[in-house]
Parts: C-alpha cells; structure tokens; sequence
C-alpha cells in the first residue's frame, strides 16, 4: 500500500474511532435516560413532561426511622428507591432486606461515603463494585442507579460510573433534612414548585417521618404519580 494510501486509511480509521468515541460519551452523559435533564452527566429529575416524580432516600444511618418510613410508604402503596452505602448494609443486614422485601429499588451510595470527585479512578471504581458486589452477593441484585455522596461527583466520576453500567442520579428537589429538623421546612422544600419529572431528596430523620404523609398527600392531590427513580428517569 502506497504511503498516501496507508495515510488515507488511517485517517478514515481514526474518524470512526472517534465517532463512537463521542456517541459512547454523549450516551454515558445521558445516563442512558430519556427526556432527563442531565449535568456534566449527571441526571436531575426524569421527562417533565410527565406527572411522575420520586422520593429518593440515601441510606447510611437513621435504622428506626427507616422502619417508619418503610410503614408509610406500605400504607400508601408506594415503592420508592433507596440508594445504601455498603457500610450501612453490612452493618445492617436485617434491615436492609426489609427494604428490599417491601419491594422498593435499591441504587448504591458508594461503600464508605467519601467524596468522589477527589478520589482516583480506581478509587472511584471501588466504592462502588463493593457495594454492587455486597448488595448482589447477599440478594441477587444488579444495581444500575448510583447517587454521589453529598452530591459530590465531576465527570470523570460519571464516566466510570457509567463504564460499570450505572447512571449518575442527583435530584431537583433537595429537603435538607439531616441539617434541618423542622417537618414544615421539609414539607416546604419537597412541594414548592412541584413539578413532572422531579427527584425529591430526602434522608431517614425523625421530622422526614413526620413530612412524609404530608409530602405523599400533597402529591396525590395535586395529580402527580409517586414512583421509583428507575422508572422516572427512564433508565
């Protein structure tokens, strides 16, 4: 092959390798979700156009209000998603299964709640296959949902998320509850401007079991359907 040639093809090859490069990249930057709003890759709440939103829980403490929570969301026929550290369920089994048995989603909050953006890749990586490896190995399942500790994240962290098969999860609404215990001001956060396609952030404290009917009546009177983080944003 001619030297214009060799050059020719290699040209044509690095085009292609480029392309889907840049297809895998925009893809892993969606979450693989449809109609999400997304940020550096990240998704913060589902299609808006829809009437879905989620309460979405993440789980390192809180075990008797967890108990609560898990009581409400019974009586009101609502699965939810709750993203664990793997300290918290191999500290926790009991009750851990219990969420799993009242049949809610389960996503990962890294294994020692660390945050990410200032952790290597490999370091990155490993908080979260511990944890996948822990969940699946103790009830068979294949988390795909990862939601950053403290939200801290940068894209680096997304692309490695998205190379184990998760999308990044932040959220539209955040309550503030482990800083602010005040049921009113949870409530407040979680409905003010309510709209399709929101994530609601919220963590197992005594004042979110207090706001918790209150935020899933408010819902149900305004239209809106309460369902899991998976099902909203599509992934």
């Amino acid at each position: 092959m001619k030297i214009k040639e060799k050059i020719f093809v290699n040209i044509v090859s690095n085009a292609i390798i480029v392309i889907i490069v840049v297809t895998v990249f925009i893809f892993a930057f969606s979450g693989g979700a449809t109609n999400a709003f997304t940020q550096q890759g990240a998704v913060y709440n589902g299609d808006k156009s829809s009437n879905k939103i989620s309460l979405m829980f993440n789980v390192y403490q809180g075990n008797d209000q967890i108990l609560e929570i898990l009581d409400i969301l019974d009586q009101n026929n609502i699965k939810c998603t709750f993203f664990v550290g793997g300290v918290w369920v191999k500290n926790n089994p009991e009750i851990f299964f219990k969420i799993v048995a009242r049949g809610h989603e389960i996503g990962n909050h890294g294994y020692n709640h660390k945050n990410h953006s200032g952790l290597s890749d490999a370091e990155d990586i490993s908080e979260i296959t511990s944890t996948h490896n822990l969940v699946s190995s103790i009830c068979g399942i294949e988390m795909n949902l990862f939601a950053p500790p403290s939200g801290d994240y940068d894209k680096r962290n997304v692309i490695n998320a998205n190379s184990l098969g998760y999308a990044t999860v932040m959220w539209s609404k955040d309550t503030i509850d482990w800083r602010d215990q005040n049921a009113d001001l949870i409530y407040s956060r979680a409905t003010n401007g309510l709209s399709g396609g929101d994530l609601i952030l919220m963590h197992p404290t005594d004042s979110t079991v207090e706001a918790l009917q209150m935020i899933i009546d408010y819902c149900r009177q305004n239209n809106f359907e309460i369902v899991t983080v998976g099902e909203n944003i599509n992934y």
